[in-house]
């Protein structure tokens, strides 16, 4: 439930690699309970952003603060099992013959391998429970290489939320996956915003077909700088598509799902 809290506050935040603006003076605060998109074109900073915000990437100036500490002031390790990242390269960071149960329990520690540390019968049972939860509890048993790409993402999800994060940050989740894959991913994040405990939220994607309908806000970003952040129905438009990706469309909005075409 949204009780007005921040979760993740980034002030005049910029990124300088090589002489080059990356991000520049981004303001963002994400709140308990909201679910945002993170929207923009390839090379736009998306991903660098998502770094900055889970605390893999330090930012060249401004600040950030994640429940009220201080990244640079505080131990990012610890700040670290309070934030959950996702994305699709994270798979390749999965040793292919472990059990999804594996998979999904060695969170607890945030690590990949479970030999190393010990854990509970109460710590499997939880993670099988997330494993139904994001309807891939038939996985267990089996290798984690052998599932679909959406089983997978599914079971990255799942990992995502052993230790109850206050945020998930979703890093183009649904690349390479088809479009039952990615129907069946959107239809898992919509289940996790509207649980009463759910943590925020942040889906990053240049795919409007994507965004779930329970997003409520919307980040978009161009060349690094935000074009418009706010709630989602007062900030996406064709017009803002149009600045962020540099084409004409035209943007339509049914049964809470958002869809482009042709501009006519």
């Amino acid at each position: 439930m949204n009780d007005g809290r921040p979760v993740l506050e980034l002030r005049s935040v910029g990124l300088t690699r090589d002489g080059r603006d990356i991000l520049d003076g981004v303001e963002w605060t994400v709140r308990r309970g909201e679910c945002w998109v993170v929207l923009g074109a390839n090379g736009s900073g998306k991903t660098s952003l998502a770094r900055i915000a889970s605390l893999y990437q330090h930012p060249s100036r401004g600040t950030v603060d994640v429940l009220g500490e201080r990244l640079g002031r505080t131990d990012v390790r610890r700040l670290r099992t309070h934030i959950a990242l996702v994305s699709a390269a994270m798979s390749d960071q999965v040793r292919g013959d472990l059990d999804p149960l594996d998979v999904v329990v060695t969170a607890r520690h945030g690590a990949l391998e479970p030999w190393w540390h010990t854990y509970t019968d109460e710590d499997r049972d939880r993670a099988r429970v997330l494993l139904e939860d994001q309807h891939v509890g038939h996985t267990i048993g089996r290798r984690f290489a052998s599932l679909s790409s959406g089983e997978r993402q599914r079971v990255l999800l799942a990992r995502a939320l052993v230790g109850d994060p206050a945020l998930v940050l979703l890093d183009e989740p649904a690349a390479g996956l088809d479009l039952g894959g990615r129907e069946e991913l959107v239809a898992r994040m919509e289940a996790t915003c509207r649980r009463p405990d759910a943590p925020a939220l942040v889906l990053v994607t240049h795919h409007v077909e994507e965004i779930p309908s329970t997003a409520t806000h919307l980040l978009a970003l161009r060349g690094g700088h935000v074009l418009a952040a706010g709630p989602l129905p007062d900030t996406l438009d064709a017009t803002l598509l149009g600045r962020a990706f540099d084409v004409r469309v035209d943007l339509e909005h049914r049964l809470g799902r958002w869809r482009v075409g042709p501009a006519t």
